[in-house]
């Protein structure tokens, strides 16, 4: 499993569009543990572009504050997961909330 996670000065960036860079969070799903970490440069924002790039980087799941509903429809699209409603927090943590339970899908902080 690779998670992408948005980032803004090392933690979620609440707005993944326009992040500064991604972590990805390559999980060993038997056991449940974090296996590599790997931080990228985003791409200029482009709509669209996203879903595809993080494709093609291996990502099945992504962790967001917010998204609009396009955004997770192309997401879904390119065999994606969508979790929105994670608060800014380190990536480690929240993939460890995730595997744990603790995180789940809430509100949607994005407005469009």
């Amino acid at each position: 499993m690779k998670i992408a996670i948005p980032l803004a000065q090392g933690k979620l960036s609440l707005h993944f569009g326009h992040c500064e860079q991604f972590a990805m969070i390559d999980v060993d799903s038997g056991t449940k543990k974090i296996v590599r970490r790997e931080d990228i440069v985003a791409p200029p924002h482009e709509p669209g572009l996203l879903p595809r790039w993080l494709a093609e980087r291996g990502a099945n799941m992504i962790i967001a504050g917010g998204m609009g509903q396009r955004a997770q429809s192309l997401f879904e699209q390119n065999r994606i997961e969508v979790l929105i409603g994670a608060p800014s927090d380190t990536p480690e943590r929240l993939v460890e909330a995730y595997l744990g339970g603790a995180l789940q899908s809430g509100d949607n902080v994005c407005d469009h």
